[in-house]
């Protein structure tokens, strides 16, 4: 699985998304060309081609008139994904119903909108703008038994690169429940029923390429939980407003409102005001906000920059938040800065003074419980640390009077970030370094000590921490280093895990 982490952490979601969504065109082209989908290519072409022309075109004329820069590759996950749920046609009306629906999902993204985040799926928005004109229908003709594997695995990587596998669980175990209970009831035998929800309702489609947008999931996991059981409900219940059939994409707009009220409201610019060294691979960026940003310690900010050149990793990218939540006037975010980086990290660290940087949304679970006397172990590989120095300047600025012991892995003395702050908290620390630093002639800290090289083993961690099974335990890190700490954790004796794990790095 380390293997398959750092191979999607180096491209961006949007750029994973659309790779996905031309692999399943391209599948089914070639289905619909051999003759084994209801559909003839010439229709499917023509609906792929009015669904791309219409929401890309839509989203510059747009961003035009608004004078926003156009975001061209979420434009053009818009349109595949029409031609996947709209019913394909070479019928001139049909068409127009189809262009019309990709020009109001261009357009939901910035009317349909609150200070820079839109608020529904613009896919679903554009059918749901189609069907109540009666200009066009969502057939989601991408539900057929020869798509379906190809929309399996595309599902499961979008499901496990967002890391958002329990709540796509959660979604496909209650709609299909759900949907098999009703077809059984009409005298359907259950095992059939399940076969057919599985190959004829577009599911696996609506979970993995559509609820999963990040712009309209709320921040904290059981608020998507809460999410998906609506769209799964909505869903699976089939019902009808008056003549209109409330479809996927009622329900998906219907998750996106719950999603929209329980997360966080608006974008906010954030001015670029310093840069300092952490370590000679690694930074911390400081920005004024434009106004106070609510978040808790350990969690994560998307930041938005638009820049020339823009790679595969695209221009948004995800940073744990280094700041306290009570420095309302300040937001500082940590990162690695080793070459070769990606592109947003290069037009990151240009910033000049002044430069405006847009935070599109805040989430993340990775939070310390609210009961300060639960002792804690927390373990941090590199970079890692970003999400814990948060947390522990929130700690001091709080007062209180945590039972805290650090586990840092680094590759050398030199890569040791917040090296004074940490001394200042008083947080003990076991670090695991390739050399003894005192060898170096570098120092430690009073309550630091050299703990050993390379990864720590289950029997250093209960050498360094006799009372590990009684902390609940926090890991932040590449996805090999959790993989590695989460394992010794759990042979030393601890139980539960919560990770952060940094992909794309």
């Amino acid at each position: 699985m380390n293997g398959i982490d750092q191979l999607l952490g180096r491209i961006s979601m949007y750029r994973l998304t659309l790779s996905l969504l031309i692999l399943l065109t391209a599948a089914s082209l070639g289905f619909s060309a051999a003759g084994l989908l209801a559909f003839r290519p010439s229709e499917l072409t023509a609906t792929l081609a009015t669904a791309l022309v219409s929401t890309w075109g839509g989203t510059r004329i747009m961003a035009m008139i608004l004078r926003m820069r156009p975001h061209n590759e979420s434009a053009l996950i818009t349109g595949f994904i029409l031609f996947f749920i709209m019913f394909p046609t070479l019928d001139g009306p049909g068409l127009g119903g189809i262009a019309v629906a990709g020009l109001a999902a261009a357009a939901s993204k910035f009317l349909l909108a609150v200070r820079g985040r839109h608020i529904f799926n613009p896919a679903a928005a554009g059918a749901v703008v189609a069907t109540l004109l009666g200009l066009s229908a969502a057939g989601w003709w991408v539900a057929n038994p020869y798509l379906l594997p190809f929309v399996l695995v595309g599902t499961l990587v979008l499901l496990y690169r967002t890391r958002k596998l329990i709540m796509g669980a959660g979604f496909v175990a209650l709609s299909t429940g759900i949907l098999v209970a009703g077809l059984a009831s009409g005298g359907l035998p259950p095992l059939a029923a399940a076969q057919l929800v599985l190959v004829s309702y577009p599911v696996l489609f609506l979970v993995g390429f559509m609820l999963t947008e990040p712009l309209t999931l709320p921040p904290l996991r059981w608020q998507q939980l809460v999410t998906a059981a609506v769209v799964a409900v909505v869903f699976a219940a089939q019902p009808s407003l008056g003549p209109v059939f409330l479809g996927p994409e009622f329900a998906l707009v219907i998750g996106n409102a719950v999603a929209f009220l329980m997360g966080q409201r608006r974008s906010v610019r954030l001015r670029f005001t310093a840069r300092r060294d952490l370590t000679p691979t690694s930074s911390e960026l400081v920005f004024a906000p434009s106004h106070p940003v609510r978040f808790e310690a350990g969690q994560y900010m998307e930041l938005n920059l638009p820049h020339e050149r823009t790679d595969g990793r695209g221009s948004r990218r995800v940073f744990s938040i280094t700041s306290a939540p009570q420095d309302r006037d300040t937001l500082s975010f940590g990162l690695r800065v080793s070459e070769p980086g990606s592109s947003f990290k290069k037009a990151l660290l240009g910033l000049k003074s002044g430069a405006v940087v847009t935070g599109t949304l805040v989430g993340g679970d990775f939070r310390l419980p609210k009961d300060p006397s639960v002792p804690l172990l927390l373990a941090a590989g590199g970079i890692g640390i970003t999400p814990f120095i948060s947390q522990l300047r929130d700690v001091a600025r709080r007062g209180q009077n945590r039972d805290v012991v650090l586990v840092y892995v680094v590759r050398s003395a030199e890569e040791i970030a917040y090296r004074e702050e940490l001394v200042e908290f008083g947080t003990p620390v076991a670090l695991f370094a390739p050399h003894d630093p005192a060898y170096d002639g570098v120092g430690l800290p009073p309550r630091w000590r050299y703990a050993g090289a390379g990864y720590p083993s289950a029997d250093q961690l209960t050498a360094e921490v006799p009372d590990l099974p009684s902390r609940r335990v926090y890991v932040s890190g590449s996805p090999l280093i959790i993989s590695h700490l989460r394992a010794a954790v759990r042979k030393a004796g601890g139980g539960r895990v919560t990770t952060d794990a940094f992909l794309g790095y």
